[in-house]
């Protein structure tokens, strides 16, 4: 497939607002490429090169862009001085490479897109008619600019970008600089891209559950569309977990009593819920890549933020391992577990080790997936404790065994539950005796119990929602050019986020200042395609999907004006939560879940 064909269908996707049209047009490339092409489409489809554990980023700023952008400007000034247009733009003095940049700024300024920039001045100044390459060979030209580093490494990035553009057409040009830039978002994520496949292979979504668990057990979408469109439904049957790429982690449904999670579940372990970061540990002893790799709840690599494992696990008496972990900061003097805001500060990419010592880890470990080659999800949950058990014999004070205490008592239960919440902690969660590790959100076979047994109606527990815009101040919060903000929640079936509250307590005012300066970082030409929002909720600024807020509200009400259809009552901000993404939301179904219990 040619990259001009590529870009045409990215257009007719941009095009419409059309989940169902998006899944055709989707469906329909996905059938025209060759078995080499399959990968390299899916990630540029997202806008990237790679999955999110592969950590290969651009790291492209919007204005070394607009630097590379006026080398076009400044070269047709140069090179035809007879151009009556560019006469026009005054860019014939000696100091031309100053006035292309100011032009370029100029029209980023008026379209608010610098995609659509690079479309206007490849039609003035570019004007090539063809772009004859190929998608993979696209794709492997912008690898070769992700994967430069080093010293003068962004002048080497601006050159071999410019060389990439000056073979584009208009339309090819805006689409190189989004995927650069990161900007391409054409209204969908990898969940549509599992509803394409299956109507690629079978015309209709009868294959989507069984994409939707491939996917979880090996969240590479570029693999599992690979082995689908080249093998069909019987490739699934092998898709299976393999050491390095991430498991989307077990998640928990919401129960308000211990009457009804034993009802419900039985038999069951009950665990302490610690306020940390959650850690999927992959341990390779004999990798010639690697050795350790750790990863977020939202598959992001994170192996450089957790020096200590590397000795930790070495310990242990395995060659390849897979854990579940929540990992939490202690203070060394006391041995007391430090809240949620110190233990995410060892996120930060620099100053790692310095970090590290200030802040020790303690790695609470609850369940074991993958043993010496051996995927163990399916075996009871009893069978993996045992397992864990036995593994942890004998391993440092960087892990510990998470307690737990085993039940069919919901007595027994509620009185773990109100001692852990004496204790400092979340409360507790509750896992099936014999339950299977089921990824992702799925099933009741872990339950969370936050809050303490309440009355009807009132919401105790917190919401996890996405920011999706903000209004600007008024009065005193003028100074920091934010009122409130928008949020909402994720819904699953449309791969949409409807909204749920407009916050604008809660905040103190450094606060307000860093929600200005995360959403300034964020902020949207328009609304993006896969938010539904009312009109009289139209925020003043858009911001992308991707900043989640741990929110707060006094209860859940019907809303005839939020899209989700349901609205929290004097909503107010608790946290940032940078160990989530997007996809880690509430989803609009939990929503509705709720407000049924």
């Amino acid at each position: 497939m040619t990259f001009e064909d590529f870009c045409i269908t990215l257009s007719r996707i941009e095009a419409t607002t059309l989940r169902l049209e998006m899944t055709r047009l989707l469906a329909e490339l996905f059938n025209t490429l060759s078995e080499d092409e399959i990968e390299p489409v899916c990630w540029l489809l997202l806008g990237r090169l790679a999955p999110l554990y592969e950590n290969l980023e651009f790291n492209f700023a919007e204005k070394m862009m607009m630097r590379t952008l006026a080398e076009f400007v400044d070269h047709k000034a140069l090179n035809d001085t007879r151009d009556n247009q560019t006469e026009q733009l005054g860019l014939l003095s000696t100091d031309v490479k100053v006035k292309a940049i100011a032009y370029v700024q100029a029209q980023f300024k008026e379209t608010g897109d610098i995609g659509d920039v690079t479309e206007i001045l490849f039609a003035k100044f570019q004007q090539k008619k063809k772009d004859v390459r190929s998608v993979a060979e696209v794709y492997a030209a912008l690898r070769v600019i992700a994967e430069e580093g080093g010293g003068g490494s962004q002048d080497r990035k601006l050159r071999k970008t410019f060389n990439v553009l000056s073979l584009c057409t208009a339309q090819t040009a805006k689409y190189v600089v989004r995927i650069v830039l990161g900007t391409l978002r054409l209204g969908f994520s990898d969940m549509t891209m599992l509803d394409a496949l299956s109507w690629a292979k079978k015309g209709d979504k009868s294959l989507r559950k069984a994409l939707e668990l491939a996917y979880q057990v090996k969240a590479d979408i570029g693999k599992l569309a690979r082995v689908v469109l080249t093998r069909g439904e019987k490739g699934l049957n092998a898709f299976e977990i393999e050491l390095g790429i991430p498991i989307a982690p077990a998640l928990c449904q919401r129960l308000k009593t211990a009457d009804e999670m034993i009802e419900k579940m039985g038999k069951v372990f009950v665990e302490p819920k610690y306020d940390g970061t959650r850690v999927l540990i992959h341990f390779n002893r004999n990798g010639k890549d690697w050795q350790v790799r750790t990863f977020t709840r939202n598959l992001e690599e994170s192996s450089g933020m957790f020096p200590e494992l590397q000795s930790a696990l070495s310990q242990l008496h395995v060659d390849e391992i897979i854990l579940d972990s929540e990992a939490v900061g202690y203070d060394p003097e006391t041995d007391k577990l430090l809240p949620f805001q110190l233990t995410i500060q060892r996120k930060r990419k620099h100053d790692v080790a310095e970090t590290a010592l200030k802040i020790p880890l303690r790695f609470f470990v609850f369940d074991v997936l993958y043993v010496d080659g051996k995927n163990i999800v399916h075996i009871p949950l009893h069978e993996r404790k045992k397992i864990l058990n036995n593994i942890l014999l004998g391993a440092d004070s960087t892990f510990v065994n998470s307690p737990t205490l085993v039940t069919e008592n919901a007595e027994a239960l509620r009185k773990y539950h109100a001692a852990q919440l004496g204790n400092g902690l979340e409360g507790v969660v509750i896992k099936q005796y014999a339950s299977e590790y089921q990824p992702g959100r799925r099933g009741w076979s872990w339950v969370k119990f936050k809050e303490e047994e309440g009355s009807t109606g009132k919401l105790s527990d917190t919401l996890d929602c996405v920011v999706m815009g903000y209004y600007k101040g008024q009065g005193k919060r003028t100074s920091f050019g934010i009122g409130a903000f928008l949020v909402g929640v994720y819904d699953e079936k449309s791969d949409t986020f409807r909204t749920v509250a407009k916050i604008g307590t809660g905040l103190s005012d450094e606060q307000w200042r860093e929600m200005k300066v995360r959403c300034e970082r964020l902020s949207s030409s328009g609304a993006p395609k896969n938010y539904i929002v009312a009109e009289p909720l139209i925020p003043d600024v858009w911001t992308k999907a991707a900043l989640v807020v741990e929110v707060a509200a006094d209860e859940i009400t019907n809303s005839p004006t939020h899209s989700a259809e349901k609205a929290l009552r004097f909503p107010r901000l608790v946290r940032i939560r940078d160990d989530k993404g997007p996809g880690q939301a509430t989803t609009l179904q939990e929503l509705r879940a709720i407000t049924m219990a």
